[in-house]
Parts: C-alpha cells; sequence; structure tokens
C-alpha cells in the first residue's frame, strides 16, 4: 500500500518555494504581495491571516510583519488512516487543526455554526492536501442537532475515530456578569455549548469509537478552569466541568483503547483572544501584549493544533487523562 507523506510547512516570510507547491491566492488584504516564479499567482508576505493554507505538499503560515514567526516544520503524515470530527472548525483554533489534521493525512469533519463559507474554505483547503472532507453544520449547543451530525458524519466517513471538542463561547458572549449576578438564561448560554454540547458529542461519538483500533478524544479548555478572574467565573464554572468529565472519561474508556487528554490554552491570538484583550484593557490590537508575553509573543492557533496533533497520533499513544497547559508560563 503506498502511504501518502503529509506536506511540509513553509513560512511566506522566508518565502523558499519549492517547485512541487502549487500557488495559493489569499482573498485577505494584504500589506505585500510576491509573484512566484511562472505562474499567474502570488502569495502573500505579512499578511494579516491567520489560518495557514494547505497548498500541494506543503502547508503555507501567514504572519502579520510584527508577529513571531514559527519555524518551518516538516510533516510525518502522522495520522495518516485517521479521520477526526472537529468542532467549531471553521475559524480560530478549530480551524488550525482542522489544516493540522489534514496536513498530517487525516481526514476530517468540519462543524460549524453558522458561517458556511468559512467552513468551505476549511473544508477545500484540507482537500488540496488530498484529505477527504465535509462540513456539518450544528449548534453545538442543541442537542438535535449534535446528534444529528454525529449519526450524518459516520454514516458519511464510515467511521470517526478523533473526537476534537473545541467549539465553545467565552465571557463575552454573556457580557462577564460575575456569579451572583448571572441569570439562569446566562448560565445556560455558556454551559449549553461549553459542557452539554461536549456531552452529546461523546454520547454520540464514543460508543462508535470504542469499535476502533485507536482511538482519541481532545478537549479544549481553558487555563481560565483554574485561573480565575472577576467576570469570567461563569466561563470557568463551565471549563472546571469539562475538564471533570474529561477526566472521567479518560478512566471509563481506556480499556477501550481510548486515550482522553485536555488541551489548556492561555491567551490565544483568535477572535475571543482578542475579545479577551479589550475587555482587560488591553485595546483593540492583540499583538500589543506581545511584549508582556513570556517569550514576547502571542500564542498562534497553530500551537495548539501542533499538540492536538501530537496527542493523536503515535508519538501520543502512551497519553492519556493529561491535562496539557499551553500558556507560555
Amino acid at each position: 500500500m503506498t502511504r501518502r507523506v503529509g506536506p511540509r510547512v513553509l513560512s511566506t516570510n522566508s518565502a523558499r518555494l519549492c517547485p512541487r507547491v502549487r500557488p495559493v491566492v489569499l482573498n485577505a488584504p494584504c500589506p505585500t504581495r510576491t509573484a512566484i516564479p511562472g505562474t499567474r499567482t502570488t502569495a502573500a508576505i505579512g499578511s494579516s491571516v491567520h489560518a495557514p493554507l494547505v497548498s500541494g505538499s506543503w502547508l503555507i503560515y501567514h504572519r502579520a510583519p510584527n508577529a513571531k514567526q514559527r519555524q518551518d516544520i516538516p510533516m510525518a503524515g502522522k495520522l495518516e488512516g485517521r479521520t477526526a470530527l472537529i468542532t467549531g472548525g471553521s475559524r480560530g483554533i478549530g480551524r488550525a487543526i482542522v489544516d493540522r489534521f489534514a496536513a498530517e493525512g487525516a481526514d476530517v469533519a468540519i462543524n460549524y455554526t453558522s458561517n458556511a463559507d468559512a467552513a468551505e474554505a476549511a473544508a477545500e483547503a484540507a482537500r488540496a492536501a488530498g484529505a477527504t472532507a465535509r462540513t456539518y453544520r450544528a449548534d453545538v449547543g442543541n442537542e438535535a442537532d449534535v446528534m444529528a451530525m454525529c449519526e450524518a458524519a459516520i454514516a458519511d466517513f464510515g467511521t470517526i475515530d478523533v473526537l476534537v471538542n473545541n467549539a465553545g463561547l467565552g465571557s463575552a458572549a454573556i457580557n462577564r456578569p460575575h456569579i451572583a449576578d448571572a441569570t439562569n438564561e446566562q448560565w445556560n448560554t455558556l454551559l449549553d455549548v461549553n459542557v452539554w454540547g461536549p456531552i452529546w458529542l461523546c454520547r454520540g461519538l464514543v460508543p462508535h469509537m470504542r469499535e476502533a483500533p485507536r482511538s482519541d478524544v481532545v478537549m479544549i479548555s481553558s487555563i481560565a478552569a483554574q485561573a480565575l478572574n472577576p467576570g469570567f467565573g461563569v466561563y470557568s464554572v463551565s471549563k472546571a466541568a469539562l475538564e471533570a468529565m474529561a477526566h472521567t472519561l479518560a478512566r471509563e474508556e481506556k480499556p477501550n483503547g481510548m486515550r482522553v487528554n485536555m488541551i489548556a490554552p492561555g491567551l490565544v491570538d483568535t477572535d475571543m483572544g482578542r475579545r479577551i484583550v479589550e475587555a482587560t484593557g488591553g485595546g483593540s490590537d492583540i499583538r500589543a501584549v506581545d511584549s508582556r508575553s513570556p517569550f514576547g509573543f502571542v500564542c498562534a492557533p497553530e500551537d495548539i493544533a501542533a499538540t492536538v496533533a501530537h496527542l493523536c497520533s503515535e508519538d501520543g499513544r502512551y497519553i492519556t487523562n493529561q491535562r496539557i497547559t499551553i500558556s507560555g508560563d
């Protein structure tokens, strides 16, 4: 059987082009563009786009000019033969996970709530990497939507052996009330998506995943589950509940060969991260906090995606029931 080797990563700021790279046209506004020799298309230098684009045998990252550059990372097809359902996969951390999984050889079921165009763009990028990709509209906070999505994904792909519970709502979605002031509606808004959603996804997929030789569940939590601050209490409670569920699920499903792990990001350069910076007086530009970050730059969604891919690969085969903090601390 021929093994498909995953693509490599190319930073456009280094502009090292390979003859077997298919060119990519960026639709997002970019301050500078450079032509790829022998083609009619261009690659952006210093783009403000943060999700990578897959092109041929390379995964291309785009960064703002003053952002810390990731090094070129060779892909090894570490997820060849796996099929992952990724919630909230149309943007931010979820989009980065979709791109990384496709680059590593996995097929991807991409969940989204409202932005069909963004979800299809993620699917097209995954297909360009050689993956089978489908999109599924479902409100993760709605049980009927979730169960229908799980059934459809299993029917379409034949198997799902990786579940990434990434979709979530932050405190900004409920205007950051203090715990004693939060209404039932505000509590339910966050708990439905951040807690009940993963519960329903596990109910819809875990019994099926038990049949796979190797299966993985990754919960995207937050440092807020333990780092508690006024105005973020409802969100912190929801993420603490998610982690308690993950720890228990890991013990319950270990006899079935299933690994269950958690990622707890700190501040990440996403829409949610920017809203947090604005809410805490940091202004509208998340990069303004670079100098206060431990390494002089803000965590990128791809940093989270790389860890998720590691956990779900053979490199992570003996890792389960772990909470991995990615905050630079």
